[in-house]
């Protein structure tokens, strides 16, 4: 079983749930970036939470199918076509040999994911399918899909069509809100500039990838003096060279603070004022730039709380969809 790329969209990459494992090593667990959405397609399709499908980014590919497949399509809200008839999104659905899928002009999010029953079937490259670019890993020949390019996908075992509640879906707030955990180097920052990252209210920037996010709009941030530590550059935002966690915070020059994300560095000589919380990071992914941002301040307990509703909502759609 298959499928033909026609048009790959833009930077239409091969994901799953992330190669964990070699971040010492510095190659980052990559995977899909919104990890909700790429569970909940591949529930949609009966694969395995883990299987690999498609993310787009602002712009969906054009597919057309050798067999008949089970697809599901989440993430942000984009028009779906099978030879230009309307299909719903959150929802699985039978495309025909010889059908083509498409896609119309995104109307919200900044990505999708397409989930195909028995799941892309691409070499695993460090226990994972997931792209991988920079590294050349994963996906086709460790890059986007191209036009021409012949997908292959495993055999289904269930083609149940299912519909997902929508209501079941977390709500997003306008500006967002992200939750912030201060880390080991909050103490660079003075008070009066740790009250302002979290009273300014930021934009996300073009400079918005797989790597990280920028964000801009907020005051520029000022530090306690020191003396310049051996081995650090001399901008104060400049450390010995540190490991960086996943949603990490860095601010270089105190400037406009980046979020890095599935594919960043494991490390670096930038400080970092705290991380975005897990449960909200699949929410980043789905961030258009210009879209109007506030940092939130949490503590550990209430961090570990919203992981701990984050699987309890996503336990709620695994009953739902059997």
């Amino acid at each position: 079983m298959a499928f033909k790329v026609v048009k790959p969209g833009l930077s239409t990459t091969i994901q799953d749930l992330g190669r964990p494992g070699y971040f010492h090593l510095g190659i980052p667990e990559g995977g899909a970036m919104d990890r909700f959405a790429m569970r909940v397609a591949n529930m949609l399709v009966g694969n395995d939470e883990a299987e690999a499908g498609l993310e787009a980014v602002f712009m969906g590919p054009e597919l057309s199918f050798e067999d008949d497949t089970l697809v599901a399509v989440t993430g942000g809200e984009m028009p779906i076509l099978v030879d230009g008839e309307p299909r719903e999104s959150w929802t699985s659905f039978v495309v025909k040999a010889g059908q083509v899928l498409s896609f119309g002009f995104l109307k919200s999010g900044a990505r999708i994911y397409i989930a195909f029953g028995g799941g892309i079937a691409t070499p695993s490259a460090l226990g994972s399918r997931s792209t991988y670019p920079i590294g050349a890993l994963g996906g086709v020949e460790g890059r986007a899909i191209a036009a021409g390019d012949v997908i292959p996908v495993g055999k289904a075992t269930d083609m149940t069509e299912r519909s997902l509640d929508k209501a079941l879906l977390a709500p997003v707030e306008t500006p967002v809100s992200l939750r912030v955990l201060p880390d080991l180097y909050w103490h660079r920052l003075t008070p009066a500039s740790q009250a302002q990252f979290f009273a300014d209210e930021w934009t996300v920037a073009p400079e918005a990838d797989r790597m990280g996010y920028r964000f801009r709009g907020g005051a520029p941030m000022e530090f306690v003096a020191r003396d310049q530590p051996f081995g650090a550059g001399s901008d104060p935002s400049n450390i010995v060279d540190g490991c960086y966690s996943y949603g990490s915070i860095q601010v270089p020059g105190g400037q406009e603070p980046i979020v890095l994300h599935r594919d960043a560095v494991s490390g670096g000589g930038y400080f970092t004022l705290g991380a975005v919380i897990s449960a909200d990071m699949d929410l980043i992914g789905q961030l258009q730039p210009n879209t109007k941002v506030r940092f939130v301040e949490v503590t550990m307990e209430q961090a570990l709380a919203a992981r701990t509703a984050r699987r309890e909502r996503l336990d709620k759609i695994r009953a739902a969809l059997g």
